[in-house]
């Protein structure tokens, strides 16, 4: 049975590790900070098994050495940023499929904030771990990639099943919610979710994981298609490419 715990590292970012016990494995997804991983580990009496790597970014890397050297563990990380994943060992790219001792890992290419980024779906237990791609009602920055590459990312994702649970890599929840209003502030079902996560961060919860359904259809950025999107920010008829491109830029200078 899968169990997974998230909690949080440095300031803002989130640490997650999946662990299955039958299987013998406990996963962590990037490792951002080594004190509160291994405060989770202890508490849970569980040993670390994997590192998966999303994107070289120290902010997801800065524990790999530690860990690697306390656990004997394995990374996995993108192929096309190999050179720049600390203890890397083994490197895999979109539309590849491994598993951790039968727990089954799909790779789906998600350049755009880096060069060679990737997200990890695990497709059994619906869980998708898009880290700094796709955050809630956001994504990243386009420090290595331009708008057409992160808008082709982030389709991927789209397509995946909306009951996929997703995990992303920073609480940036709030600011992204009163953001995705601004552009789109006709959105019904979005001016629900505002309320949730103003509730949620109120009572100091964690604004994620989130449903893969849900982002579909409140994040802006997963809506540069969306005809009603483009109207309301003033660009009725441009190419989706382009919305995405003017949501992102709005969102810089949030």
């Amino acid at each position: 049975m899968i169990e997974i715990r998230q909690f949080l590292c440095r300031t803002d970012n989130y640490g997650v590790i999946v662990h299955d016990g039958a299987r013998g494995v406990a996963v962590s997804i990037d490792a951002p900070e080594e004190g509160p991983i291994l405060a989770t580990l202890q508490r849970e009496g569980w040993r670390l098994t994997h590192i998966l790597t999303t994107h070289h970014h120290n902010d997801h890397t800065s524990a790999n050495a530690a860990l690697k050297a306390r656990f004997g563990l394995e990374i996995i990380g993108p192929r096309g940023e190999r050179d720049r994943i600390p203890g890397l060992d083994r490197a895999v790219s979109g539309g590849e499929r491994f598993d951790l001792a039968g727990l089954v890992v799909e790779v789906i290419d998600t350049p755009g904030h880096t060069a060679g980024g990737i997200s990890y779906h695990m497709p059994d237990e619906r869980l998708l771990f898009s880290n700094d791609a796709l955050f809630s009602l956001g994504c990243g920055r386009l420090f290595e990639g331009d708008a057409a590459t992160m808008w082709a990312s982030l389709q991927r994702l789209r397509a995946l099943p909306d009951d996929t649970t997703v995990y992303c890599g920073h609480e940036y929840t709030a600011t992204n919610a009163r953001f995705a209003l601004d552009v789109d502030p006709g959105n019904l079902l979005l001016q629900e979710r505002v309320k949730e996560v103003e509730a949620q961060r109120v009572a100091g919860q964690a604004t994620v994981p989130v449903r893969l359904g849900d982002e579909k259809r409140t994040n802006p950025f997963l809506r540069a298609d969306d005809p009603g999107l483009a109207e309301a920010i003033g660009m009725a008829g441009a190419d989706p490419v382009a919305v995405f491109a003017a949501l992102r830029e709005r969102r810089n200078g949030y």
